[in-house]
């Protein structure tokens, strides 16, 4: 039996920027798969040729989702595709965040309005301020957050996401990033891997940045036990039939200290493979035993 053929998906921009690639791929190598870059929108391309497809950097998604998402269906057909197609769709819109808190996640409090929902200035104020966000989003595009009493501020910028056809996301601020930052941890198979600390991004009020650096000060970070129980609580509340393939848990403090779900990332997210030693011969393991049970059938 030969090496299992592995797809490692990404996207123009992926190829360009994203440092988790080359290490990957050597890691895949080093495993004994056959292992290569592929864009997930290049024409022509045979899924079918692959054992399995693994998707990483296809970071274009979000401005062609339903094409991406068609994509992802029809590539599941001829190939195992990791994360699987329908834990890419539930994934793929930020509306997964009530449905995990009604599980039981602690999870950023989160109200979604849909076009043609109300957006009265009252429900977008609090103690600290809100933060206003598409439901369909990377990288905290189109994303701000609000002082208090800048409500009317902050209904306008849903009100644009609205007019645009998207569902706005409305949430407090919490306080505590300012400090402590952001955590993610990182999970291949199910199994933890490591955790980074990153600063917090929407350091200027009132202020639309796409441009922004998405991991600012990046950097190893050990998780406590809460941290731990509540990525994992994350997880074991998905909907979406099949073990993710990789995972990553992204947490901040609430207003009593508690780790909370800000997002569960499981589509295209940075595992920051350069940071942790041999994260990139995790990954690469897990992708083997998925590649072994792929050619065994």
């Amino acid at each position: 039996m030969g090496a299992a053929r592995v797809a490692v998906v990404t996207s123009g921009t992926g190829l360009d920027e994203d440092t988790d690639l080359p290490l990957l791929l050597e890691a895949l190598r080093a495993a004994g798969l056959s292992a290569r870059p592929v864009t997930w929108d290049a024409d022509p391309v045979q899924w079918d040729a692959f054992d399995l497809a693994v998707i990483r950097s296809t970071w274009d998604y979000v401005g062609r989702l339903d094409e991406f998402l068609a994509w992802a269906e029809a590539t599941a057909r001829v190939t195992r595709l990791w994360n699987s197609a329908p834990l890419v769709r539930w994934n793929s819109d930020k509306r997964y965040l009530p449905e995990l808190a009604g599980r039981g996640v602690p999870v950023v409090p989160t109200r979604c309005i849909a076009p043609g929902g109300p957006c009265a200035e009252a429900d977008f104020d609090g103690p600290y301020g809100v933060v206003v966000k598409p439901s369909v989003s990377a990288g905290a595009r189109d994303t701000a957050r609000y002082e208090p009493g800048r409500a009317a501020d902050a209904v306008r910028h849903a009100r644009m996401l609205l007019e645009q056809g998207r569902t706005a996301l409305v949430q407090p601020y919490l306080p505590r990033v300012d400090e402590e930052g952001e955590r993610a941890l990182i999970f291949f198979a199910g199994t933890f891997s490591h955790a980074i600390r990153k600063q917090a991004l929407l350091t200027e009020p009132g202020r639309m940045d796409n441009s922004r650096v998405a991991h600012p000060g990046a950097a190893l970070h050990t998780p406590t036990e809460a941290e731990l129980r509540t990525a994992l609580a994350a997880l074991e509340a998905v909907p979406a039939p099949g073990e993710p393939l990789f995972a990553r848990v992204d947490l901040v403090s609430g207003e009593e200290g508690e780790p909370v779900l800000m997002e569960l990332e499981l589509i295209e997210p940075d595992l920051f493979l350069g940071l942790a030693p041999h994260a990139a011969d995790r990954l690469a393991l897990a992708v083997a035993a998925a590649g072994r049970d792929a050619t065994a059938r």
